[in-house]
């Protein structure tokens, strides 16, 4: 399978992941369900294909595509902390407004996102449309999704603490202790420089995107 090939498949198969869970959300919405069961009905599909995010970490290693790596890797690991040790595990995260949240700005944000890289590896123009949500979206998106993000985590915080879950208290062989509470603590401060600066990262390429009328890609 050439490089190409594979890059499509996975950008397909995750506008079609995304899109299921976008969907699900949506009903879920319009139908009146709790948190709790709106995060049951994407709960499947939401852990394959983010967990499957964890390649682009890959990609960016290995140079298949131009990505950054610390930057990939650090919100890929955000996502997968929240979708695993929190979500999975504290169950009430789930019970959290920050749930629909976080589920509506990421399924709208990957289903633009991955069309926008499946056609660029196939080297097709794009059309402007998407390049106009691609580039606008996530003036909404972005708030949303990070508010949904701490909000989730700061609901999980009491039952982590609660059951020590995945803590390490001394005394152990090992002869150290880890506190999943403060790894959690930390991460959620470390949105305070992380988020501005991707922010207006993305205004900036908003403007040569859009504003300088030359279609650029990130």
């Amino acid at each position: 399978m050439s490089v190409q090939l594979y890059l499509v498949t996975y950008n397909v198969l995750q506008i079609l992941g995304w899109s299921a869970v976008l969907v699900k959300t949506v009903l879920g919405l319009v139908n009146g369900l709790t948190w709790p069961e709106l995060y049951g009905t994407v709960e499947f599909e939401l852990k394959i294909f983010q967990t499957a995010a964890i390649l682009e970490v890959i990609h960016a290693v290995i140079g298949l595509v131009r990505s950054p790596v610390g930057t990939t890797a650090m919100q890929v690991t955000s996502r997968v902390v929240l979708v695993w040790p929190i979500l999975h595990m504290c169950a009430t995260a789930r019970y959290s407004i920050g749930v629909p949240l976080l589920l509506t700005a990421w399924s709208v944000t990957e289903v633009i996102r991955y069309s926008f890289y499946a056609l660029s590896v196939l080297k097709q123009p794009i059309p402007y449309f998407l390049l106009y949500l691609r580039y606008t979206l996530f003036y909404v998106l972005y708030p949303m999704g990070v508010s949904g993000e701490l909000l989730t985590l700061f609901a999980s915080l009491n039952e982590v603490d609660e059951k020590k879950i995945l803590t390490l208290e001394m005394p152990n062989r090992l002869n150290m202790s880890i506190s999943f509470w403060w790894v959690l603590i930390i991460a959620a401060l470390t949105y305070i420089p992380g988020f501005p600066q991707l922010y207006f990262y993305m205004i900036g390429q908003r403007k040569k995107v859009l504003g300088g009328g030359n279609k650029k890609k990130e």
